[in-house]
Parts: C-alpha cells; structure tokens; sequence
C-alpha cells in the first residue's frame, strides 16, 4: 500500500543522501503517515484514514468533515 496522505495528498519524493565526502546515493523522503480513526458527526460513523503530520494539523483547524469534504472533491480520498 502506497504511503499516500489521503488529506493532503503527500507522497513520497525522490532526494540524494549526501555523505561527508559529499558522494551523493538516490534515497526516498517518506512523508510521516499515521493511521487515524475519526468520529464523523455529519455521518454518524467512524472513519479510518491514513494522514500526514499535517494533515492532522489541518483537520485540527478547519475540522474533520470539511477536511473529508476537500480531500474528496480533490480525489485523494475515494470511499
């Protein structure tokens, strides 16, 4: 399963390592996905999402559904 933030739409780039003789090595910069449950009021149910560190700052400000409403109309979140 691919390291999506169904919010905000991050996903994993493509970086160099440098080390400290400054050689440079192909590496992967992982977005920090967690897996969270949230109680959706306007539709009475749980719902589990796989959300960056910032897409938990988002949904703390604008709130869960409004957050759910975008990601969908944006098409990161399909159910």
């Amino acid at each position: 399963m691919a390291r999506i933030c169904e919010i905000t739409g991050k996903i994993a780039i493509k970086g160099h390592k440098v080390s400290h003789s400054n050689k440079k090595s192909k590496r992967w910069f992982s977005p920090n996905i967690q897996k969270k449950t949230f109680f959706v009021e306007e539709e009475n149910r749980d719902i589990t999402l796989r959300v960056s560190a910032e897409g938990l700052r988002h949904m703390s400000k604008k709130g869960v559904y409004t957050c759910i409403k975008e990601a969908r109309e944006k098409g990161y979140l399909t159910k």
